[in-house]
């Protein structure tokens, strides 16, 4: 920090180092040596990895809240679950649609954190209200037999839904704001935004390791209201902590020029008028396109006819930019890689819902008279994450960059799909983990038996969830910096929100999944593949259903990948 003291004529040129991409909270040229960087990075960071410690409160155990104080059956459950995980991964879209359109990402963070804080408060109100006792719930073999008053189920999901609102709001701008704090066009920035992305997921998994470790048995054996309420403590404390730093933070120039969303959806819109305009008369712009230092100007030349409108002049002002093509050609190249993706979404979905349902069933015990909670088991994810980051970061990468030239190492499309590989291995794990556990059952003779314990220890599941979380370094690590950085500067929110849409859209198809197969393999008095009795259920069915569409989702993104061409100012 320079000192108040020193002339202007006396500056360093490192301390006349100003960036015009940047402003600070005053409004002037953000400083290169007093703000932004990795003092304010970790400030978000921070943030971060309270608000996946107040997420993942909610959602690592809330299968087994909805099965238990609400009495729902473990498919309209499981639905439940990925229906609001994909909801609320589907609002960032809005939320990032607000920040760069029109409010800007700092005011969304702090709007949407008051949201947050206000759905996670009336569903800790939700969760403790006296109006029915779910005892007799647990010893009745049919669970859904009970249920709690309808008002105060409205008030859960109601609290629930508010709570992803904010949610959609914060996720996508936390995020992008982080990494505006870096420099993009300095190298040594460059760099170190490069390693935001990696310790960005490595703290935050800490958030989720805490919670699915920590609360998770404060939820099964002790208080609901308190489980749901620390989470809650969480996000005050959060968003304190992030009005601390605002002195620090730099913060994105918005210029006048219309809104993004605006001049992308026009381009769409002028090139459906001008279908059938004929090429020769786009031929001067088209020249004018190529002269452009984008290669992805030669793809998606349809969006071209936007460049004239029919019966008007370039003097009347309707005609939409050479740049404005550019943009929106930018955000439809990344669909193949968006679509390829959401197999591995449908993945994603499992843990948090049947993985956690198997863990019930089996033997949970450690030590003397100590049950592991079943929804805990997901912390193996977040632990394989925080200990394989460090050897990415830190090693791998370094013998990469050695050897590929990049400053990353290797391109994101490489990480990503390295994720998605070992993904498949992960359900193929699941896959056979059932078969025993299915076998153990009828070997003791415990098939018609749903609340008895399966004489099989759940460390069994430990392979599956520990190889989803190598996964996640390099596939969700990889997608965030990919949609990040192949998107024009003021989309950057955007890019954010379409990688977190994959997990939104990944989570609907997955509860599609269960639907269409609940009622196919149900019909008929016949024993679904999700019956709540566990032991006659075949999850196992399912889950090499999933490896074999994940590997025909991994043979299209290869063949997406190949062809991509990465945006000039990537470093890939």
């Amino acid at each position: 920090m320079p000192h108040s003291g020193i002339l202007p004529h006396a500056h360093t040129p490192l301390l006349d180092d100003t960036l015009n991409s940047a402003v600070d909270y005053k409004g002037r040229p953000a400083r290169r040596c007093s703000s932004g960087r990795w003092r304010s990075a970790c400030f978000i960071i921070g943030v971060e990895v309270a608000e996946r410690f107040a997420f993942y409160g909610i959602e690592s155990n809330l299968i087994n809240y909805l099965t238990g104080r609400l009495g729902q059956s473990m498919a309209t459950a499981a639905q439940n679950v990925n229906t609001w995980f994909g909801t609320a991964n589907m609002l960032p879209l809005l939320g990032a649609f607000a920040a760069d359109s029109y409010v800007g990402r700092y005011p969304t963070i702090v709007i949407a954190s008051l949201l947050y804080i206000l759905g996670l408060g009336l569903l800790t109100v939700s969760a403790v209200l006296p109006s029915f006792n779910p005892s007799h719930c647990r010893a009745d073999k049919e669970i859904s037999s009970c249920s709690p008053p309808m008002l105060q189920v409205i008030l859960f999901f109601f609290a629930l839904y508010l709570a992803a609102v904010g949610q959609g709001g914060h996720k996508p701008c936390v995020q992008a704001f982080g990494a505006d704090q870096f420099d993009g066009q300095n190298p040594e920035e460059s760099k170190a935004k490069s390693s935001f992305f990696n310790w960005w997921y490595f703290c935050m998994n800490g958030g989720i390791l805490i919670s699915s470790s920590i609360l998770s048995y404060i939820q099964d054996s002790l208080n609901w209201g308190l489980g749901f309420g620390i989470p809650c403590t969480a996000m005050v404390g959060a968003l304190f902590v992030f009005l601390l730093s605002t002195k620090t933070y730099r913060y994105s120039v918005k210029g006048n020029e219309k809104s993004p969303f605006v001049r992308i959806s026009q381009v769409f819109v002028a090139a459906i008028k001008n279908w059938h305009t004929t090429d020769s008369s786009l031929t001067d712009e088209e020249v004018a396109c190529g002269t452009r230092p984008r290669q992805c100007s030669h793809k998606f030349k349809f969006l071209n006819k936007a460049l004239l409108a029919p019966g008007s002049s370039k003097e009347d002002g309707k005609v939409c930019s050479v740049s404005d093509v550019e943009e929106a050609k930018s955000v439809l190249r990344l669909f193949p890689i968006w679509a390829s993706c959401l197999v591995f979404a449908i993945l994603i979905a499992q843990p948090p819902t049947f993985f956690t349902k198997q863990g019930v069933t089996m033997d949970r015990s450690f030590g003397s008279g100590f049950k592991v909670p079943a929804a805990s088991l997901q912390c193996f994810i977040s632990f394989s994450i925080l200990l394989f980051v460090p050897i990415y970061d830190r090693i791998l990468v370094p013998i990469a960059r050695v050897l590929t030239r990049k400053p990353s190492g290797i391109t994101m499309l490489q990480r990503i799909g390295t994720g998605m590989f070992l993904s498949i291995i992960a359900m193929v794990f699941a896959a056979l983990v059932e078969v025993q556990r299915l076998k153990t059952a009828e070997q003791y003779g415990l098939v018609d038996m749903p609340n008895a314990t399966i004489p099989m220890a759940v460390w069994w599941l430990i392979p599956q969830y520990v190889i989803f979380g190598v996964a996640q370094v390099f596939t969700m690590v990889g997608l965030q910096e990919f949609f990040y950085d192949e998107v024009p500067n003021e989309l950057r929110s955007v890019g954010l929100s379409l990688y977190l849409s994959i997990f939104g859209v990944g989570s609907f198809l997955s509860s599609f999944l269960i639907s269409v197969i609940n009622k196919t393999t149900g019909g008929d008095g016949q024993t679904s593949w999700f019956n709540d009795n566990l032991n006659q259920a075949h999850l196992d069915y399912f889950y090499w259903l999933l490896a074999g569409l994940s590997t025909v989702g991994f043979s299209t993104y290869l063949y997406s990948a190949r062809s991509y061409i990465y945006n000039s100012t990537s470093t890939a």
